[in-house]
């Protein structure tokens, strides 16, 4: 069953669209990778669904239309965003980056449990807490991006290139808690990442975006071992 289905999707900035005639889906529990190069419409695809770009089709969350919602309602729904660049408020701490994260939540018994949660998942956050955030290194603002997501207790988390300009071993890291994250909090997934490879391993599901247009969609699976992708995209 989709959480979340796109079809006939046009968006863009000003006049120009940048996504033409988009249709993909995310299953419940499921992991989606957005496969493509660079300039090929993998943001803003992440940028029209959470509402941040000018967009026309269809978008349906749990089967209901959210395309004419604003960003703030799609995120009350259960959606977050994790953005390129990561987003971090470099002048607040760690611990008041995740509150911010939570600031659509009431319930705030659920709030101090979800610190804990992410903290779990997380422990460098928990170290560095009450540190300022500009001052971590990249992967802990990684980390501190994503863990500030989980505290707006999604159903479905967008991930734009998460393991841009980190080292190998901290990309494995944060690949390893978010397949947790997955299984064990029935987190769905949509997964924008240049680095196929991890992509493929991660998700169970990819679609292959050129110039703005999907171009080839099924199981991980199959994308992995289309001559084509592994060429292009996996360098074998």
């Amino acid at each position: 069953m989709a959480l979340l289905e796109v079809s006939a999707l046009h968006a863009g900035y000003s006049a120009a669209d940048v996504l033409r005639g988009v249709a993909f889906a995310v299953e419940q529990d499921g992991i989606t990778a957005v496969l493509g190069a660079n300039g090929a419409g993998k943001t803003t695809l992440l940028r029209a669904v959470s509402g941040m770009v000018r967009r026309q089709g269809s978008v349906c969350f749990d089967g209901q239309p959210i395309e004419t919602l604003a960003t703030e309602e799609i995120a009350r729904l259960g959606i977050a965003h994790v953005p390129d660049g990561r987003g971090t408020f470099f002048d607040f701490t760690t611990e008041e980056n995740l509150r911010i994260g939570a600031y659509t939540r009431k319930d705030r018994q659920a709030v101090a449990r979800d610190f804990e949660r992410v903290y779990n998942y997380f422990p460098r956050l928990r170290e560095r807490r009450h540190q300022q955030a500009g001052t971590l290194s990249g992967g802990e603002q990684q980390m501190l991006a994503i863990a500030r997501a989980l505290m707006l207790s999604p159903r479905l988390l967008l991930l734009d290139e998460p393991s841009f300009g980190l080292a190998p071993l901290v990309v494995q890291d944060i690949f390893r808690i978010m397949r947790s994250i997955n299984e064990e909090e029935g987190v769905s997934v949509l997964l924008v990442e240049q680095n196929a490879a991890l992509a493929l391993d991660l998700a169970d599901h990819a679609y292959l975006l050129e110039t703005g247009e999907v171009v080839m969609s099924g199981s991980a699976d199959t994308i992995r071992s289309n001559e084509t992708v592994r060429r292009a995209y996996l360098g074998y």
